[in-house]
């Protein structure tokens, strides 16, 4: 194996950004094989994110769930809230893009509340997950929670500035109040 882990996380990360979706996926495979190998739980949750991440992108949907599912469990005995967050928020997004929308609601109840509980969140963590949420309420058929959900979305979005969010967060409004 090539490199460390932590290097092999830096090229993966590049190979993604410049949209080399297999090849990132390769080096984040060889990033978590590393750490299962050196037993470093830490950094074998960031490389299953990644790798999780990756597979997502090739719309290698099971493995990628199966990836963030792992990563999950292992935050669950760091103390890491925010990465458990993060992960934990990403399990529900799959689930609910998927159709699970059963499984996917405790995802984001857990997330929104470790994000709620920590002083240092970001707002843009924050509004993403919300944003999920709300669209998960919405295909429910909870359309004044959505609501709820969307407003703060909006609110945050607008605090960091992401326009994308903004316009979607209003269209999402939008469709909610009409009757």
């Amino acid at each position: 194996m090539a490199g460390n882990a932590e290097s092999l996380l830096k090229q993966g990360y590049q190979a993604r950004r410049e949209h080399r979706f297999e090849d990132a996926k390769r080096t984040y495979a060889e990033a978590v094989e590393l750490c299962r190998i050196n037993d470093d739980q830490p950094l074998l949750a960031r490389s299953l994110t990644r790798l999780g991440g990756s597979e997502r992108d090739l719309r290698e949907i099971e493995a990628s769930l199966a990836h963030y599912q792992e990563a999950a469990a292992i935050y669950r005995t760091l103390n890491d809230p925010l990465s458990l967050a993060h992960t934990v928020r990403h399990v529900g997004d799959i689930l609910r893009e998927t159709g699970n929308t059963a499984p996917a609601l405790p995802c984001y109840e857990e997330a929104v509340a470790i994000y709620r509980s920590q002083p240092e969140t970001e707002p843009l963590d924050l509004s993403n997950t919300l944003r999920g949420f709300a669209l998960l309420k919405a295909a429910t058929g909870e359309s004044e929670a959505s609501l709820a959900l969307w407003q703060e979305t909006n609110a945050l979005y607008r605090q960091v500035g992401v326009e994308a969010g903004i316009a979607e967060s209003e269209r999402q409004i939008a469709l909610l109040k009409t009757p």
